[in-house]
């Protein structure tokens, strides 16, 4: 008796981890090159940010159109312009990260990222053309925040978002300056001799923290109770 077959082995979408690129119509996809459709990425956004964000859930594709026009293999790094969503739509489907240095934010509060190559900064730049957003007025009036929040019309939103997709998206090629490519070393550590902690000399004479910097001051002079 031959023992029965297991079949393919498959992610938690259920997806043939065999054949990245399925025919079903897909919203976005990853960096490995698998697919996920619309409802698998507002999945996949639930559990990373918490909520459908509708510029999450344009950020994935605009994150997946930058993927597709990358040369194969190509080692790359990341630039976010903004600090809403867009990074989280790169680390959720691509290596890069925060944390690990392969993700630049440049706040120049634009809704706009790139992905390139890492080592010589050729890469593509992608962004929303508001030109291409006169067909979704609800699209355009979040992009330009014309409404408090309260008064978007949610439902609507996300459809428009849906049903415009990749039509209201620019893709340009572009090459990243110098001093954004590879990891800046922090230089020579220090101890603060304000506050006692490790610091870039580069800083100064004491850490940004002690030099008035820091976000908090300290609510009861002590250190927390970590038994609690």
């Amino acid at each position: 008796m031959h023992p029965s077959n297991p079949g393919p082995e498959r992610n938690r979408f259920g997806q043939d981890l065999a054949d990245p690129f399925p025919a079903q119509d897909s919203w976005c996809r990853d960096g490995s090159g698998h697919r996920f459709t619309y409802d698998q990425a507002l999945e996949l956004i639930r559990g990373f940010h918490g909520h459908p964000a509708p510029g999450l859930v344009i950020g994935v594709k605009m994150v997946s159109l930058a993927l597709a026009r990358l040369p194969r293999d190509v080692i790359f790094d990341a630039i976010c312009e903004t600090r809403s969503c867009l990074p989280d739509a790169v680390q959720l489907l691509t290596p890069c990260t925060i944390g690990n240095g392969w993700l630049q934010i440049v706040d120049l509060g634009r809704f706009a990222l790139a992905l390139y190559d890492k080592t010589e900064g050729s890469g593509v730049r992608v962004f929303i053309d508001p030109a291409k957003l006169q067909d979704w007025p609800e699209f355009y009036g979040w992009l330009y925040k014309r409404k408090p929040k309260q008064e978007q019309d949610a439902g609507r939103l996300q459809a428009e978002i849906r049903a415009a997709g990749e039509q209201i998206l620019a893709v340009r090629t572009v090459r990243v300056q110098p001093r954004f490519l590879g990891k800046h070393s922090k230089g020579q550590i220090a101890t603060c001799p304000a506050c006692g902690e490790p610091y870039p000399l580069s800083a100064g004479g004491i850490c940004k923290g002690c030099q008035g910097e820091a976000p908090y001051v300290p609510s009861d002079g002590g250190v927390a109770d970590r038994s609690r």
